[in-house]
């Protein structure tokens, strides 16, 4: 008890600085919560439906969002419609700019950034939404099945702090039920860096929705596409349960 009363008294003073905002994350960490996030540079990459929808949500909750894609002239309407925290360039741009990046592009374009972007991309965290499906990725898609999502993004993706989110749920379903009522809907995350799972689940709560974490890169085959975790509208508990997760 002593414990929670020293955490409530501090958290006021704690959140005026980036500082503190670590402090709470390592404090919610030990309760077994996700953190609230310090606002993050975030960076899009691939501003369609899943992009465009989630880093809408991101600009909603006070983060500033860079948006690219291979067009982004094309991306005029939505950065005017989001606000002054939202913007849009090229890839280069929004990975210089981002501290963490969020890919929403065909899974078949990733080895192809992961070449083109590896020292850009390097040391951060990168949030991989893209799901590999046999009829239009062909042999990068048996490799997933074969090895599993995770495994196979962060070996196109070397030397970035990876972690699997986003990519169960309809854009139409992100966008319709973010932020309702509790239960809010879950989205599993899986990732090998600790501290890069925290930034996601923290990014994932500030988006509307409960994270799950439900392991290791090499665990988030049990989410991927055809997975048992794939496309589970239903609560963070529900979902733990459907994945034999501990409450």
């Amino acid at each position: 008890m002593s414990e929670h009363v020293t955490l409530n008294r501090g958290r006021r003073a704690l959140l005026q600085s980036a500082a503190g905002v670590l402090v709470l994350q390592a404090a919610a960490a030990a309760w077994g919560q996700a953190a609230p996030s310090a606002k993050i540079r975030i960076a899009v990459i691939g501003a369609g439906h899943i992009g465009g929808t989630v880093g809408g949500l991101w600009v909603k909750a006070g983060h500033p969002v860079f948006f690219a894609s291979r067009h982004p002239e094309e991306l005029k309407d939505l950065v005017a419609r989001l606000g002054p925290l939202a913007q849009a360039g090229t890839v280069e741009q929004a990975i210089a700019f981002g501290d963490v990046v969020f890919l929403a592009v065909p899974y078949l374009a990733l080895p192809q950034i992961g070449k083109d972007y590896s020292k850009a991309l390097a040391g951060k965290v990168v949030l991989d939404a893209g799901n590999a499906m046999a009829k239009r990725d062909g042999a990068l898609a048996e490799e997933v099945e074969r090895e599993g999502i995770g495994v196979t993004s962060q070996k196109y993706l070397p030397g970035t702090r990876l972690v699997r989110a986003f990519n169960t749920l309809n854009y139409k379903v992100l966008e319709s039920e973010a932020g309702r009522p509790a239960p809010r809907l879950a989205v599993p995350i899986a990732g090998d860096d600790a501290q890069a799972v925290q930034t996601a689940a923290a990014l994932v709560q500030d988006a509307g929705f409960d994270p799950v974490v439900v392991g290791k890169l090499a665990d988030a085959r049990r989410f991927q596409w055809g997975g048992p975790g794939f496309g589970q509208q239903v609560s963070a508990a529900e979902l733990k349960q459907k994945l034999s997760l501990a409450p």
